[in-house]
């Protein structure tokens, strides 16, 4: 008889990912956290974290600020990355996790585009990334939100788009445009007839998130359930494994945005998100109550909204220059 072999335990990076598939984190939360613990593991020449400590953590933290010289939102998000694998892979919690210093991060002025600007964007967008532009804009979505538009949580008659696990986890409702409401019926149109090719070949099964999959086994191929905007092509889901076609690459609309912004001559470094500042802006020179933006945009605190204010004041606040008066 062969000798009986203990299995073996899985190993850190997966132990790593399995915890944070077990709390529901993003596919994108997951791997930019295991390719923060592998970079720290391999900076420290492949010693084994609990063999480490305070001193090689801002070690590490000092490395991406001085020699990589990366952003400070970059760097705390390698400390939380530390921070999720001692605590909750490794259960070890030291006293000096809570003392290591977060960088700080700058107060910086959200870019905003005028309404001339933003007109001229969009007149240089079409197609399916013209359509995403112009809801990110007039609804104040988030790209990846749009993106992740089902077919479902489109409300044509009241006008509204139910914005489904957004950042932090939370639901909020916000307005469809008008004016969009015919070109995304036609939008929606044409992805049925996909759809229905789908279907036939047997491929029409989508994404579910938590545990819907096995409670509502049909639910997968059912037509509310299919992403708006999608690829031209199937591929393989990264954690399943399973080939089926997914939403579209947020890339493809980051790069027609940046087309864009050359083409129209705009001089600032707008992206997809821009629109979303824009957004707020717009509504709050309009005269609506920050409460009101607030919602819509689905933030937890007033004091991220306030941040849109500084267009309320004219110049350095509200102050005429000396020189317009000569």
């Amino acid at each position: 008889m062969p000798p009986s072999h203990a299995p073996t335990s899985p190993k850190l990076l997966d132990q790593l990912r399995d915890k944070l598939r077990l709390k529901h984190y993003s596919i994108r939360t997951e791997v930019q956290y295991v390719q923060w613990v592998r970079r720290f593991i391999l900076f420290h020449d492949k010693r084994h974290p609990q063999e480490m400590g305070a001193g090689e953590v801002e070690a590490f933290l000092t490395h991406l600020a001085v020699s990589g010289r990366v952003a400070a939102s970059t760097q705390n998000q390698a400390l939380s990355a530390l921070l999720f694998l001692y605590r909750e892979v490794l259960e070890i919690d030291l006293p000096w996790l809570d003392n290591v210093v977060r960088a700080k991060r700058p107060a910086r002025l959200p870019v905003v585009l005028t309404h001339n600007e933003i007109q001229a964007v969009l007149g240089r967008m079409t197609g399916a990334h013209g359509l995403m532009a112009r809801l990110l804009y007039g609804t104040g979505m988030r790209l990846m939100e749009c993106v992740r538009l089902r077919v479902k949580d489109v409300d044509f008659e009241r006008a509204e788009i139910l914005v489904r696990d957004g950042k932090g986890a939370k639901d909020r409702v916000t307005m469809l445009p008008q004016s969009l409401i015919p070109v995304l019926n036609e939008h929606i149109r044409h992805r049925r007839l996909l759809y229905e090719d789908d279907l036939a070949k047997d491929m029409a099964a989508v994404y579910l998130p938590d545990a819907l999959e096995r409670k509502y086994p049909k639910a997968a191929t059912d037509w509310i359930w299919q992403y708006i905007f999608v690829a031209k092509s199937y591929s393989v889901d990264p954690r399943s494994g399973v080939e089926r076609r997914h939403h579209m690459d947020e890339k493809l609309l980051q790069r027609a945005m940046k087309k864009a912004v050359l083409a129209a001559g705009v001089t600032k470094p707008a992206t997809p998100h821009t629109l979303r500042h824009s957004f707020a802006t717009h509504l709050l020179q309009a005269g609506y109550d920050i409460r009101t933006v607030q919602e819509l945009l689905g933030h937890s605190d007033v004091a991220t909204t306030m941040i849109y204010t500084h267009v309320l004041n004219k110049g350095g606040k509200g102050v005429i220059s000396p020189l317009d008066h000569l």
